[in-house]
């Protein structure tokens, strides 16, 4: 049995479907226009309920980053040692994410989002744009 590393809900599916097409998503206010990468109901400004998806550009900077060297789950075993950064999107929200393989990130780093498969599910992952 595969294990899935990150469950889909009703708020979270257009998320997860967009990532399986290589876009990366996140949700907005219609009625206040605030960003929230986190999918709710209603938003966490003005409590409105008319709320949009919205592709992302997927570029960002880099506000800080670690290699993980100790799993903190089984899933994640065979993948340490693996790096993690903290992406502020051009957007306005920010996404914790692995960085590609082998690619080096520093502080302040201008990457792009892309995407790779982990466990059968696409993921996205942060790499330094050609």
């Amino acid at each position: 049995m595969t294990k899935s590393f990150a469950q889909s809900t009703a708020e979270t599916r257009p998320f997860w479907e967009g990532c399986v097409i290589g876009e990366l998503r996140y949700q907005a206010c219609a009625q206040c226009g605030q960003v929230q990468l986190i999918p709710h109901s209603t938003c966490a400004n003005c409590f409105g309920k008319e709320l949009i998806w919205k592709r992302a550009s997927g570029r960002g900077r880099v506000l800080s980053h670690t290699t993980v060297h100790r799993a903190p789950t089984r899933a994640w075993q065979e993948k340490v040692p693996y790096v993690i950064a903290l992406v502020a999107l051009d957007e306005g929200f920010r996404l914790m994410v692995n960085v590609k393989d082998g690619t080096q990130v520093s502080i302040d780093q201008v990457v792009q989002i892309g995407f790779t498969e982990v466990g059968g599910q696409a993921m996205p992952q942060a790499e330094v744009p050609c």
